[in-house]
């Protein structure tokens, strides 16, 4: 990278900062750190929820997808479409009105309020673990792309400066300043995909002709897909959009229902197929580099990781001043989900872990300064775990899988299922989280030699055991219940 290049990047990162520093001094309370005064406009929000979940980590993820498999990678954001929608028209009418009249900062305290504190615990853990793993997927994906573009700089060594930048201002300036910064960041990533990055790299490249010519024809095709990779991608995307934090927060800051669901009809259309082709259109014209040979000397083209294929194309064909561009936009949509997943985090330790084992009410100066020192704390941790994975597809959904398998049937049932119970809630929670994690960790095998089908995502068994668990016990409990009341009556 030239110096005009280095320039551009560290002005953007200082700006950054510097909306967090802003937003410090007009935090008073916990309420503006978590959840923006609650009066947030329909479009910042919309913008923020496509940065958060979109994000710098399903940026490369999808590049790496459109390297391996082509334009059929972008069936993967459209499960994230049909679950911004889907929790639209299910999910925001009950939550938006929960939320706005118990002021409600996180996803757990909907837990407390339909089954009962200890239920809420379980649910603050989960959702907290998840997050931190989700953090420390966009931290890895920052990583990668500044090892990729910085001459001299190691992988290690970007995962440090990434986590940090995205630590400070995230700790010191709350909710607000994330969605301020989602908003400049997500606009800014946009501009430079449709202005820099995708015609620069399309000429670089040579054209629709050579993209012909040097790939095979199923990486124009919207059918080279799998079944069950669109499956493993439902089960794991759609049901984020009923359990994510992230998403929580920024129902509760909007101003209202109205303001929410629009907010997220905005978020769906930009899924897909805005960001969807952007990014696997990218990872395929960088498989046409790497095929081309514009690779050679810098990397293995038959060997290389398919997640840097992206950031060696921008590294190898932008030049100077542009590069500087293309590089802050893509860091401004890994920043753009890390803040988010780190203020998840943050709320569920502090709001649903700490405060249940808090003996005396902290006032809100207090409150707050708590709330940032545990954001610092989870964002070093997440920072540490990054350091030891390679894939950051894998980690992202690895971490929505836990939540997802563990949340999903409980938070439905208490919305929509009059017979649900707590103490299914419980079960269902810890069995299926543990499921999904037994199941990753020993690649879908059981005890006694039995193999479960590689190609089905643990999710889906974890999801599985999880219902069968929350129907089971909360009809057992309601039944019971029934007997009871009628032994009473006659």
């Amino acid at each position: 990278m030239h110096i005009i290049d280095y320039a551009i990047f560290v002005v953007y990162m200082l700006a950054m900062l510097g909306v967090g520093v802003y937003f410090f001094n007009k935090n008073k309370t916990a309420e503006d750190f978590y959840v923006s005064g609650r009066n947030m406009s329909s479009w910042h929000i919309g913008l923020s929820v496509v940065a958060t979940d979109v994000g710098g980590g399903f940026s490369i993820g999808l590049g790496g997808l459109g390297f391996t498999m082509g334009i059929s990678g972008s069936w993967m954001l459209f499960t994230g479409l049909l679950g911004a929608w889907l929790s639209a028209v299910f999910l925001i009418p009950k939550v938006s009105a929960l939320g706005h009249k118990y002021k409600f900062f996180t996803f757990p305290q909907i837990f407390d309020h339909f089954y009962n504190a200890k239920v809420a615990l379980l649910a603050g853990i989960i959702s907290a673990i998840g997050y931190i793993g989700f953090t420390s997927s966009q931290v890895l994906a920052g990583a990668k792309l500044a090892s990729a573009t910085i001459e001299g700089l190691n992988l290690q060594t970007a995962l440090i400066v990434m986590g940090l930048i995205a630590v400070i201002y995230t700790a010191i300036g709350g909710l607000k300043a994330v969605i301020y910064t989602d908003t400049i960041q997500w606009l800014v990533l946009i501009g430079g995909l449709v202005f820099i990055g995708i015609p620069v790299a399309y000429n670089a490249v040579g054209g629709y002709d050579a993209i012909k010519a040097t790939l095979s024809p199923e990486y124009l095709s919207l059918t080279n897909v799998k079944w069950y990779q669109i499956l493993n991608w439902s089960i794991t995307i759609i049901p984020i959009w009923f359990v994510g934090m992230t998403l929580y927060q920024r129902i509760y800051a909007s101003k209202g229902e109205k303001e929410a669901k629009k907010a997220w009809l905005i978020a769906g259309v930009f899924e897909w197929p805005i960001m969807a082709f952007m990014g696997v259109i990218l990872g395929m014209l960088a498989k046409v580099a790497a095929t081309k040979g514009m690779f050679d000397g810098i990397t293995d083209a038959a060997t290389m990781d398919s997640e840097m294929g992206l950031p060696i194309l921008l590294a190898t064909i932008l030049p100077v001043g542009l590069m500087g561009l293309m590089l802050s936009s893509y860091f401004s949509a890994i920043l753009s989900t890390a803040d988010s997943c780190l203020m998840a985090a943050s709320g569920n330790i502090v709001t649903d872990i700490i405060a249940k084992f808090s003996k005396k009410e902290l006032s809100h100066k207090k409150e707050l300064r708590l709330s940032q020192m545990v954001t610092l704390i989870v964002g070093f941790l997440a920072i540490l775990i990054a350091s030891q994975m390679q894939n950051v597809l894998e980690l992202m959904l690895y971490s929505y899988a836990f939540m997802v398998s563990g949340l999903f049937v409980p938070v439905i049932g208490a919305l929509f299922w009059k017979k649900s119970h707590p103490i299914a809630a419980f079960w269902s929670m810890l069995f299926g989280g543990a499921t999904t994690i037994l199941l990753i960790v020993t690649e879908n095998k059981l005890p006694l030699g039995i193999k479960l089908p590689e190609h089905l995502d643990a999710n889906l068994y974890g999801i599985s055991i999880s219902l069968i668990l929350f129907v089971t016990i909360s009809l057992y409990h309601y039944n019971k219940k029934e007997r009871q009341n009628g032994i009473q009556t006659n």
